[in-house]
């Protein structure tokens, strides 16, 4: 029996006032770590858009931002860089139980492949996904000084092969390598790990206004947290919301996306804000 929404979100609050923690979380929080809240924290209409648990409305997450803008990327003509094939907000419910929307941009590459930081931040949130469509999942935090962008911005990184050495509290650097592309996480469907998905990288990103953040269920939540497409945030510029990149002219959808070099040189030179992984020059 399907339970009234309202009754449903009452229920899934009293369940997450206290936070569960997946393996690798901090030991101690750290000044780059603050911010961290309990549940309590977040509510319940907040804790259903991003956490999208079971029992939560997708329209909730919707509302939130999690629909298709029609943004794509725009790389520099001098760089070949990793491509998107699953885009921001497609329509997953064929794959999965129930109606669902992808929450982020799947980008192949090969195994093994380096993922990197694509700002400086915090990582907040670690798992190893084993309960996960995303897999082996970092998640690093990244303040207004970070980005130039007047927001708390998270960024998601799964389908790691392995546990990034890393950990929850630790600074990195815009570029850094978090750890090496795989497949990992289970599929939705059999809730068994995925043995046909392609190696990729999973990448998604929220914002808020505030910095304070819940990790519920092993899912990082920002207070009035929202859902924003990856390729927005490469505007570096308000609005950045997922309603304002919609209504933009067609020819502002196509972005123009700042990159790293393999060999560690930025382009352009002053950017704060990188594509997950490195592009080789052309």
């Amino acid at each position: 029996m399907k339970l009234p929404c309202a009754v449903t979100l009452a229920l899934i609050a009293m369940i997450d006032t206290i936070p569960v923690f997946a393996q690798g979380s901090p030991e101690q929080i750290t000044e780059a770590d603050r911010g961290r809240k309990t549940g309590a924290a977040i509510d319940p209409v907040t804790r259903c858009a991003i956490g999208r648990f079971r029992q939560c409305d997708i329209k909730l997450a919707v509302a939130r931002g999690l629909f298709e803008t029609g943004l794509s990327p725009s790389f520099p003509e001098n760089a070949k860089c990793r491509e998107i094939d699953d885009w921001y907000a497609m329509d997953y419910t064929s794959r999965r139980p129930r109606e669902a929307y992808h929450g982020g941009i799947d980008i192949p590459a090969p195994w093994g492949t380096p993922m990197i930081a694509v700002a400086a931040g915090a990582v907040v949130g670690k798992y190893l996904g084993e309960h996960s469509a995303r897999g082996i999942e970092i998640v690093l935090r990244h303040s207004p000084e970070d980005t130039g962008i007047p927001l708390w911005i998270y960024t998601q990184y799964g389908h790691f092969s392995e546990m990034p050495n890393l950990k929850v509290g630790q600074r990195v650097r815009m570029g850094e390598v978090l750890g090496p592309t795989g497949n990992s996480g289970i599929s939705p469907r059999t809730g068994r790990q995925s043995t046909r998905r392609r190696p990729a990288i999973h990448f998604g990103v929220f914002y808020s206004t505030s910095e304070l953040y819940a990790d519920i269920r092993d899912t990082i939540i920002p207070v009035e947290g929202h859902w924003m497409d990856p390729v927005a945030l490469f505007r570096k510029k308000l609005p950045l919301d997922s309603g304002s990149m919609k209504g933009l002219p067609e020819a502002e959808k196509q972005v123009p996306i700042s990159i790293m070099f393999d060999d560690g040189e930025a382009f352009p030179a002053n950017t704060e804000i990188v594509w997950p992984y490195t592009c080789t020059r052309r």
